[in-house]
């Protein structure tokens, strides 16, 4: 195999790749990334795999000699983020015809930047495992941009829990015109409606349940390409799912079990509603946060309807307290109600609104916390027992 290829091609894919390389592989291969070369297409192909999350990139370079070599994606890395800006090559021809490189040692491939040469023992691209394939009959094609909004919306409800697996992911449905994205982790439930804007026809409604960190992967791909005005075609089987666009790959397994019919846990009734400037309120909770207690981090909203304004506090033996008042539109009774203030953030962080609609009925039912505009998106949030 021998290539040239431009060091910021070459960086910018292993990037990407390295995000899918475990950090703790149960087989020394997959701490590898499989470099393959064509030289019909003149592309170059970057794949890495956990055995659970797959990642694939290419991009054009110049293609001598076709082959392909397992690579130590971290060295690799790390060496080629260094390199100054200019022409690489990689060869492996020179390695394998050494006399003094037993078979025992592996493969030598040859790096040559603008100044400098580097030299990284490899192994044969046949122990590498290959990415699950899935009949691309059946897939569908999805708008990019709507799947981006979706899990900026959803990801940050996901649990962290692994008892609870099916907690850790978001729960895609795909309807005709509509793509729903779901995530709870029982504390706080997110879900986003975007229209989809793709030529397919869904005859039945598709629900899977796929896990966060692969879409978080995804988010981070789909938005630093320039991917977000294109379509990604997405194909699912039993226990995988595939999705592709331009010259990228993502494939995950999916989530087993069933997953909660959160639908049923939203109100649709409420006693009190507030009009609020996200902004506002964001700003008062990350200054008074400073001084939460790291045990319980509960924020006590207070609504007063005769003033017009909601004051947050904060009360920590050790440290302080804090307060603050921001104005508000409210109808209904005067009420206090309490929330681990993270998760309060985290929802009005993720709100993309300049003012946001907040309904509840008692102290510790259900809030919702939607954005007024219009994107539909629906931020529950669990209060917690204010402790007098």
């Amino acid at each position: 195999m021998k290539l040239v290829c431009t060091q910021s091609d070459l960086s910018t894919n292993l990037s990407l790749t390295n995000r899918a390389v475990p950090s703790r592989p149960t087989h020394p291969v997959l701490a590898n990334v499989l470099l393959q070369a064509d030289a019909e297409t003149n592309q170059v192909s970057l794949t890495a795999f956990d055995l659970s999350l797959g990642i694939r990139t290419s991009f054009t370079a110049e293609v001598w000699q076709s082959g392909a070599i397992a690579m130590p994606a971290k060295l690799l890395n790390d060496i080629v983020s260094r390199l100054p800006e200019g022409e690489i090559t990689l060869d492996d021809e020179a390695s394998t015809a050494s006399d003094n490189l037993s078979a025992t040692e592996g493969i030598l491939v040859t790096l040559t930047p603008v100044s400098g040469c580097y030299q990284v023992r490899a192994m044969g691209a046949e122990e590498f495992p290959e990415l699950p394939t899935i009949d691309s009959s059946q897939a569908i094609q999805l708008s990019a941009m709507a799947i981006i909004e979706g899990l900026r919306g959803t990801l940050l409800a996901t649990s962290a829990d692994e008892t609870k697996q099916v907690l850790t992911g978001v729960h895609l449905t795909v309807k005709p015109d509509v793509l729903e994205f779901a995530a709870t982790d029982g504390h706080r439930l997110a879900v986003v409606e975007t229209t989809n804007e793709t030529p397919d026809v869904i005859d039945n409604q598709i629900e899977v349940t796929i896990p966060a960190r692969a879409l978080r992967e995804l988010e981070k791909m789909l938005t630093t390409s320039s991917a977000s005005a294109e379509i990604v075609t997405v194909a699912l089987e039993q226990g995988q799912i595939v999705f592709s666009w331009q010259h990228q790959r993502l494939t995950s397994r999916t989530l087993e079990g069933q997953y909660p019919n959160y639908r049923q846990l939203i109100p649709h009734q409420f006693q009190r509603e507030l009009t609020l400037d996200r902004r506002q309120f964001v700003s008062a909770l990350e200054r008074i946060a400073v001084l939460a207690d790291q045990k319980n981090n509960i924020v006590k909203v207070s609504i007063d309807a005769a003033s017009q304004e909601i004051t947050l506090s904060v009360e920590s033996q050790d440290i302080g307290s804090g307060r603050e008042s921001i104005p508000a539109q409210i109808s209904g009774e005067n009420i206090d109600i309490a929330f681990n203030i993270k998760y309060l953030m985290e929802g009005l962080k993720a709100l993309p609104a300049t003012e946001i609609l907040m309904q509840l009925n008692q102290a510790l039912t259900p809030v919702i916390f939607t954005p007024l505009g219009e994107t539909k998106m629906t931020y529950l949030a669990m209060p917690v027992q204010l402790r007098n």
